[in-house]
């Protein structure tokens, strides 16, 4: 408590710390309201260095973001500005938005008071999901700023691809000539070159890289007490990205009807009212900058990432399980065969998706 006190008051904070307590429900041991007795209470979170490597960049990109929604939010005559959009603090001597000793990284950002978050996932708040991440999306179109990547090629398809190349020409544990594998590696073969076009469009000047989100769920929505969206939170993969990531990715998981490791494989599906709810949404807040390309390539954005999934997956296994951390020794093939059941179930709704989005 006393420490935690002494990095809160290295912030440009209003008032004294009376109260430092756990935020949320209790899993999430590295993020506290802090209480004053001035006129704000405060989060303050530990970021997460072992992923976000470079803090600086992070902090960077998210004050560019949360700075620019602000002023488009005022220019439009919002009157609660402070609670549709984060704030983060300065640090009393310095510009910068982050505390650090040279081991953990700390940001104190300004608590919205009377919101929640949900983890339902149903068709009402996947419409809200798709709403609320269009337009954060349309709001950060014109961002003058250039962003940073925070994780280096995190959706990238084809880097995922050469790595499950690398994966099988090593064969490190002897697992490529399993039956099941070869078959999954057939399989992935018939579809990779399809599954890779995003990267292609982008070299050829069609397909435009864009400020994403980039970690889409419900629960990275912050709602008033009335159910209203308020905005979205957990900025830490804000990134230029295709809007595939937004979309693609919030439908795996959301739209699944089970979840990416259930071993009971004919439960696996793709729910088309998640998508269609979802997609209404997002169309209705994103139709003002989308191009041609991009609307028409949303179904492949929701066929795209069970695929990528998969792809880590199984490149994980065949690796001898280094990556993903596993409860048993077939977690990783699980996994596979149902991202690779839920990208069938994608592809057998091509033809919906497309009449949806026309």
């Amino acid at each position: 408590m006393e420490r935690m006190k002494k990095i809160v008051e290295a912030f440009d904070i209003c008032g004294n710390v009376t109260d430092i307590k756990p935020l949320g429900n209790g899993l999430i041991n590295d993020t506290f309201k802090v209480c004053t007795d001035g006129c704000s209470a405060y989060v303050l979170q530990k970021i997460n260095n072992a992923i976000f490597r470079n803090v600086g960049l992070l902090q960077d990109n998210i004050v560019s973001v949360t700075t620019h929604i602000s002023k488009k939010l005022v220019a439009s005559g919002e009157a609660e500005v402070e609670r549709k959009v984060l704030t983060f603090v300065k640090l009393k001597d310095s510009e910068k938005t982050y505390w650090t000793d040279g081991n953990e990284y700390w940001r104190v950002s300004v608590f919205i008071p009377d919101a929640m978050t949900y983890e339902t996932v149903n068709p009402e708040y996947s419409y809200y999901a798709g709403k609320a991440f269009g337009e954060f999306q349309a709001m950060l179109a014109d961002i003058p700023d250039q962003l940073g990547e925070t994780i280096p090629d995190f959706h990238n398809m084809e880097l995922r691809a050469r790595h499950l190349r690398d994966a099988v020409a090593k064969d490190s544990v002897g697992r490529c000539s399993e039956p099941e594998i070869c078959a999954f590696l057939s399989e992935i073969d018939l579809h990779i070159d399809e599954m890779c076009k995003a990267e292609r469009l982008h070299r050829e000047g069609i397909l435009p890289k864009r400020i994403c989100h980039c970690d889409t769920k419900v629960s990275n929505m912050l709602f008033d007490k009335d159910g209203s969206a308020l905005c979205v939170i957990d900025l830490d993969t804000l990134m230029p990205s295709f809007i595939f990531s937004d979309v693609g990715d919030f439908l795996r998981t959301a739209a699944n009807y089970v979840a990416e490791d259930c071993p009971e494989i004919d439960k696996v599906g793709f729910n088309m009212e998640i998508f269609r709810s979802f997609i209404k949404g997002y169309l209705e807040s994103a139709a003002s900058f989308l191009t041609e390309v991009e609307r028409e390539n949303i179904p492949y954005a929701a066929a795209l990432f069970p695929f990528m999934q998969a792809v880590r997956f199984l490149t994980d296994y065949i690796n001898g399980d280094t990556y993903y951390k596993i409860a048993y020794p077939e977690h990783n093939l699980v996994r596979t065969r149902n991202q690779m059941a839920l990208f069938r179930s994608v592809l057998s709704h091509m033809y919906q998706m497309k009449a949806i989005i026309q």
